[in-house]
């Protein structure tokens, strides 16, 4: 049986529950205990030293990274293809990929910094917002530029490009910042449509009740939000940089640490 660590409301854990049931593959889901905490159990740490999800699990070995983990599934299990035929689309989906994971990503995750863990208030909130919303706009426009006349961004089918898109497009439209009309939205809705797609978002709504009151556990010190890289640039280039230095101070921020030997 195949396993997989996730949290519904994660992309990048989204993007792997998609692909393997546009495969057809058996497997079951489940949460590391105290995720997000940055209290990691041994097991989950030796799995994944980085303490994240998606973790697979296949024949006792643990597979980490959302982009490895799609890798491993359509080298096992090649039928139906979600890469497409030519290099050079096969370049242009994982390009996109590349973006939605770390610009696009960064952008939501702050989003929800505001919206869910009250980080920002008042004008900073705004300020923040509003270079959200200019940053997506101009996402949304190189994506359709990307799907271009397609039906899908991976071509004539459905596949890699279109599931590394979908759960990133759905963050922005719950923070209502959808894109605007055109091939775009019409892209969404038809994924969305795709039982694969809709699980995975249905998955994500019914986990959002959890989300009340997080900002007061936050505030204790009892839930550190993981800051790195992409998202910690957005924030101070969002004008955020006092809510980073206000997360250091009050210790309920996090980093990626070193693996333990």
């Amino acid at each position: 049986m195949i396993e997989l660590l996730e949290h519904p409301l994660s992309p990048y854990a989204q993007k792997v529950k998609i692909a393997l049931d546009e495969k057809g593959v058996a497997y079951q889901v489940r949460m590391p205990e105290a995720i997000g905490s940055g209290q990691m159990s041994d097991a989950f740490r030796l799995a994944n030293p980085r303490g994240e999800v998606p973790v697979l699990f296949v024949d006792q070995q643990a597979i980490f990274d959302s982009t490895i983990i799609l890798e491993f599934i359509e080298d096992r299990f090649p039928e139906p293809a979600l890469l497409p035929a030519s290099p050079a689309d096969r370049a242009r989906v994982r390009m996109i990929e590349e973006l939605c994971d770390t610009h696009y990503e960064a952008i939501t995750w702050g989003l929800s910094e505001i919206a869910n863990f009250r980080r920002a208030t008042g004008e900073q909130a705004e300020t923040m917002q509003g270079h959200a919303r200019e940053e997506l706009a101009r996402l949304h426009a190189w994506l359709e530029g990307q799907l271009g006349d397609r039906p899908w961004f991976n071509g004539d089918a459905f596949g890699w490009g279109d599931l590394c898109v979908a759960p990133f497009i759905a963050g922005a439209i719950g923070f209502g910042m959808p894109p605007g009309p055109g091939p775009l939205s019409d892209w969404f809705r038809r994924a969305a449509d795709r039982p694969s797609v809709a699980a995975s978002l249905q998955a994500a709504k019914a986990s959002l009740a959890a989300m009340a009151g997080v900002a007061q556990i936050v505030e204790a010190g009892l839930f550190k939000r993981q800051y790195r890289d992409h998202r910690l640039e957005w924030m101070i280039r969002a004008g955020g940089l006092s809510v980073v230095q206000d997360g250091l101070a009050k210790d309920n921020i996090r980093f990626n640490s070193a693996p333990r030997g």
